[in-house]
């Protein structure tokens, strides 16, 4: 250990000995070798094996989140006016540019632009992760996580339809695509409540955060897809939305990973700021095709130079490579945590005096839809099709994943504003959200006393005797 990693407050730097030494530890954790689960199963598949710490990037993105919530429902309960007035106050009137009926608002920056962000930073761990060869969810590795979160959004969205056909009462809701909402999952907060069942090695953190991001991409995916009152995507300004993209892979990314291309070249490819420019345009055209703004850097990730090896969903060795996704991502992080706080300060303000129907419908949705349809999904996947659960992962690790991928807060939140009717529905349902939560104590105090009395013991990591 460095000077600098023992006088530093978390216990490590990003001098060159420790990177080195992390990535070296991390490369042997990598290397093939036996392995036996606990329990005395027959291992699996590998699945993110023994992969770095993960970044602490998810848990101070939780509280940031939770104390924007919170600060958000004290002001709506004490000057619910000024909150709201706050919140809309119109920093941009777009009537001095031909539009009638817009302003640029806190609500919107944080909605369309900031969350942006964020979901680039989700989605960039997900597009790694089933594309870099050996990252543990490449090829068959995926399948099973895949089926279960179909299952789940299967779930979701059938149990919402189930529901508000039987209770729902708002006449408004009728052809509205709510069952869009309970879809997305909770990424930051699912992970914070399960590292303290699994703790912070286990496979099934890898298994919980596959899931959870894959379903909030499918659930921006199907918003944009399923626009209220008619609406539909305008194809042509889609279509200019895969022109920043492609224009990045050909005139960058393909150049540059040809074997005699010059130095010049590959530096070209490896700046910051050509992406960066790209990327703002791909961000206009999606805003202006309909579909949600807060996946318009998305587009991108196809083309940007990533890293040949991935260390597992948000690791902390990422911080440490050079490649432009992973060199953007270690920028955005420390601003995603702050972007997370303004994202419950504009949208957490729970009003319990809303609570309707469509509560109840949402937390249904989420609380039974959801978990039984990645249960099912899950079994599906192993028992019909013959394929083999993740290593290190037992069926009841599978079923406390699916209990915590039943948090549902930050992307139903995003997708509500356009799947339900304004309002008092969508205030109501923003309560089913807020309760969801619950999700993660109660499964804690479900699973935690199996544990200790050594049910299932949790797997553990040979020492290197090399």
């Amino acid at each position: 250990m460095c000077r600098k990693q023992m006088a530093h407050p978390t216990g490590h730097c990003r001098c060159h000995c420790c990177a080195r030494s992390l990535l070296l530890d991390t490369t042997r954790s990598l290397r093939p070798g036996p392995e036996t689960h606990p329990n005395g199963t027959r291992p699996g598949l590998p699945f993110a094996r023994d992969m770095t710490p993960i970044s602490p990037f998810l848990t101070r993105s939780a509280v940031a989140l939770g104390t924007g919530i919170a600060l958000a429902t004290v002001f709506v309960a004490v000057a619910p006016g000024t909150y709201y007035d706050t919140m809309e106050l119109r920093l941009l009137d777009l009537r001095e540019f031909g539009n009638e009926s817009s302003a640029i608002t806190p609500l919107l920056i944080v909605t369309n632009l900031l969350m942006a962000a964020f979901f680039f930073l989700i989605g960039k761990e997900l597009w790694e992760a089933l594309t870099i060869e050996r990252s543990g969810l490449a090829g068959k590795s995926a399948l099973v996580p895949g089926i279960a979160s179909l299952g789940g959004m299967a779930g979701s969205a059938l149990v919402w339809m189930v529901l508000s056909a039987l209770i729902e009462t708002a006449e408004e809701a009728a052809g509205a695509p709510g069952w869009t909402v309970p879809i997305g999952s909770d990424v930051v907060l699912a992970y914070v409540f399960a590292r303290q069942l699994f703790g912070p090695g286990h496979p099934a953190l890898q298994l919980l955060l596959f899931i959870t991001l894959a379903s909030d991409i499918a659930s921006l995916g199907l918003a944009g897809l399923t626009l209220p009152n008619g609406e539909t995507a305008r194809l042509w300004w889609v279509a200019a939305a895969a022109v920043a993209p492609m224009a990045g892979w050909v005139f960058l990314t393909r150049p540059a990973a040809r074997p005699e291309a010059s130095e010049r070249v590959r530096g070209r490819a490896l700046a910051i700021w050509p992406w960066v420019s790209l990327g703002v345009l791909c961000w206009l055209a999606i805003a202006a095709s309909g579909l949600p703004p807060a996946m318009g850097f998305l587009p991108m990730l196809p083309a940007l130079p990533h890293a040949s090896r991935s260390f597992g969903l948000f690791a902390a060795a990422e911080g440490f490579l050079t490649d432009p996704a992973n060199r953007i991502a270690h920028w955005l992080r420390p601003a995603a945590v702050a972007i997370l706080f303004l994202f419950g300060l504009t949208h957490g303000a729970l009003d319990f005096g809303a609570i309707a129907p469509t509560t109840w419908i949402a937390l249904g949705a989420l609380w039974i839809g959801k978990p039984i349809g990645l249960t099912l999904g899950a079994l599906l996947a192993l028992q019909v099709f013959g394929l083999t659960r993740p290593r290190g992962v037992d069926i009841q690790d599978m079923v406390a994943v699916a209990a915590f991928a039943s948090i549902g807060f930050t992307t139903p939140s995003l997708v509500m504003a356009t799947a339900l009717p304004g309002g008092a529905m969508q205030e109501a349902a923003r309560i089913g959200l807020a309760l969801s939560i619950l999700a993660g104590p109660l499964t804690l105090l479900a699973f935690r006393a199996p544990r200790r009395r050594g049910a299932v013991p949790s797997p553990t990591r040979e020492p290197d005797r090399r």
